[in-house]
Order: C-alpha cells, then sequence, then structure tokens
C-alpha cells in the first residue's frame, strides 16, 4: 500500500475504463433490457455478452485491454527496477510473488478455491491467471529481450499457436480445427488438468501463448508512450498501429477464425488493435489536449483495479444494495434489477473512493 509513483494518466482512465466495464455495464445492459425489451436494448444487451463461438462483441474487448494495460506499464515499472544495482534478484522474486498473488487470487474468484471441497476446484480458469501468464513471460522478455527480438517473440507465440490449433490430431476428432471440441488446445487442457478442468470450452494452457502475444501488446505501446517523440506523434503511431492490428486480425480471421474462448491467433491481433485505438483515444484527449477533469471517476476505479475485480467477483452488491433500495420495486417495476445494479455500483464505488481518497492502493 501507499502513494504511487508518478503514473500515465491516460492508462490509469483506461484501465478504470475496462473495470467499469467488467463490474457494471455487463449486467447493467442486461437489466436494462429485461426491463424495457426494446431492439435498441437488445442490441446492447447483445454488445455486453460473448457470443456463442465465432466472431466477437464489444464485451471481447474487456480481457484482452486488461492484459494490455498490464503489459503498458512493464516498460515503466521494471525499467527503473533494471537500474538498481542490488541485481535482478530481487525483479525475479516480485514476479513470482506477483505470479502467485494473482493465482490465488483467480482460485478464489472462479476456481472455487473457498468452497473447501476439490471436486469443484478449478486450477486454471479466471482473467487474473491470464494475466499472471502474460505477465511473467512478457516482463521476462522485457528483461532479456531487445525491443526488436521482443516483436520476434510476439509473432512466433501467434504463429506457433495458430499451428497448435491447426496441425495435430485430437484422439477420437481427427485434424484440430478451431471448433468447440474438436480443437487441440482444449483437448490439452482437459488432457493435463483433468478432474480439474473448468468444464467449459475455454482454453487456458497453450492460450498462454495468447495472453503472452496480447500482453507484449501492451509492453509495444507503453515503449511508444514511453519513448522521447512527441505527444502528438505517439498518438498517432498508437493509432496508425490499431488500425493495422484490427486490420491483420481480420484478414487472417478469414482462414483462421476469431475465437475469444479459445483465444486464437487472429483475435489476439484484432482485439489488440482495438487497444491499441483506445488507447490512442485516451492518450490523444487526455495527454496531447490535456482534458483531464473527466477523468476522475475512472482514476478512482483504475488506481485499485484488482481490488475492484476482486471484490466485484466475490460480493453482490446488487444484492447487498436491495437493503437500501427495496421499497423502490413498487415505483420501478421491471426497471428494478437495473437500479439494484446501479445502487450495487454505487456501493463498491464509494468503497474504492474511500480509499482513493485515502491513498489506500493496494498493489499485487
Amino acid at each position: 500500500m501507499g502513494q504511487p509513483t508518478k503514473r500515465i494518466l491516460s492508462i490509469d482512465a483506461l484501465r478504470g475504463f475496462d473495470m467499469l466495464l467488467i463490474i457494471f455495464a455487463d449486467h447493467f445492459f442486461y437489466n436494462l433490457h429485461q426491463g424495457s425489451q426494446t431492439p435498441f436494448t437488445e442490441g446492447l444487451a447483445e454488445q455486453f455478452s460473448h457470443p456463442d463461438w465465432f466472431g466477437s462483441t464489444f464485451y471481447d474487448i474487456i480481457m484482452p485491454l486488461f492484459l494490455f494495460v498490464v503489459g503498458a506499464v512493464i516498460p515503466f515499472s521494471l525499467s527503473k527496477r533494471m537500474q538498481d544495482k542490488s541485481g535482478r534478484n530481487h525483479i525475479y522474486r516480485k514476479l513470482a510473488k506477483r505470479f502467485v498473488i494473482l493465482f490465488i487470487l483467480g482460485w478464489i474468484v472462479q476456481g472455487n478455491l473457498l468452497a473447501f471441497d476439490l471436486s469443484q476446484f478449478h486450477v486454471f480458469s479466471n482473467t487474473l491467471q491470464a494475466i499472471a501468464v502474460g505477465y511473467l513471460f512478457s516482463s521476462l522478455a522485457y528483461i532479456h529481450l531487445t525491443q526488436k527480438w521482443r516483436y520476434v517473440v510476439f509473432a512466433a507465440c501467434l504463429i506457433v499457436y495458430a499451428l497448435l490449433l491447426t496441425v495435430p490430431n485430437v484422439p477420437d476428432v481427427g485434424p484440430s480445427t478451431l471448433l468447440p471440441d474438436q480443437n487441440f488446445a482444449l483437448y490439452f487442457d482437459r488432457l493435463i488438468l483433468g478432474k480439474y478442468d473448468d468444464g467449459l470450452q475455454y482454453t487456458w494452457l497453450l492460450s498462454g501463448l495468447g495472453f503472452t502475444a496480447t500482453t507484449l501488446s501492451g509492453v509495444f505501446a507503453g515503449e511508444l508512450i514511453k519513448s522521447r517523440l512527441p505527444r502528438n506523434r505517439v498518438a498517432l503511431y498508437l493509432f496508425v498501429a490499431g488500425i493495422a492490428g484490427l486490420a491483420l486480425g481480420l484478414i487472417w480471421g478469414i482462414w483462421h477464425p476469431i475465437v475469444k474462448k479459445i483465444w486464437s491467433s487472429s483475435f489476439v491481433l484484432a482485439s489488440s488493435g482495438v487497444c491499441f485505438l483506445l488507447l490512442a483515444l485516451f492518450y490523444w484527449i487526455i495527454d496531447v489536449k490535456g482534458k483531464t477533469r473527466w477523468t476522475y471517476s475512472l482514476k478512482v476505479i483504475g488506481m485499485n483495479a484488482i481490488t475492484a475485480y476482486v471484490l466485484s467477483h466475490v460480493i453482490n452488491f446488487p444484492e447487498v444494495s436491495k437493503f437500501i433500495l427495496f421499497g423502490m420495486e413498487q415505483y420501478v417495476g421491471a426497471y428494478y434489477p437495473m437500479l439494484t445494479s446501479i445502487g450495487g455500483f454505487g456501493i463498491l464505488y464509494l468503497l474504492l473512493w474511500y480509499m482513493y481518497k485515502n491513498s489506500t492502493f493496494i498493489k499485487v
């Protein structure tokens, strides 16, 4: 805990924006549609739910953006530690500690750790654990490799994973395809994790190549921001990189479909492109144009992002808000679940605001 060092406000604001989508937007738009039942709200609700398999919605950008922002901070956080003359052992200890803590938090949030029942336990099934993998390997790449070789690792992750999804044979299925229950990544998860697999069609182990590539794309963005280029040039380059990544992902997706559940390589490129575009927008407004007043609420959330994520998954804040808003149901009718979503978010935000005002920043 303690007061953080100088930070890039656009990155904190973007992290807060991402967390706002995670902890509020999905159930808000779902409940809004349940209350209104209009084609417009139905379209909004669909954009805040995952597709069955192929393609992507706006909601699919949330997890990649989380990894991307983690990567964008690496050039700032590690470069200072790398200048420490005490050696790199302290960096490795920090990386290992963060990896373990994120995995444990992932077990608490979605791995059923607190059920204290091994039959319900999932080893690898959560965004925080994907961040742990992406952060660890991207950090090691930043420490030990030059920028050119980091780009090589990024490309290698995409190519190797794409080959793993298409070349091997899946027992009792045949050649691996990017279809449900017919891809090698899911077969590998179930083979290694066994009864501790999450039982869904998401993949995690071999998808670590994609998690690493997504986090590395954030590293590239952070390096660009950290460079000595003029800020307007940085914003332009972020925008161009975003267009390029999105275009390459969509083009590759013609042959290698975009599937978020298995984190296909085309999905990595397309989603990273969108992340670059969002960062370009935030950076241009905040750091180039200097318009910062609107970022306060996002910064409150973004500065304690992991805390917000864990609390929102462990505590049902909309249910808590019913103790305060119970009398309103008779007036709002079908919109009551939407109201409790707003109330639950308000309670969580007040907790985060109190922590922010008291300079309490929980770091992992």
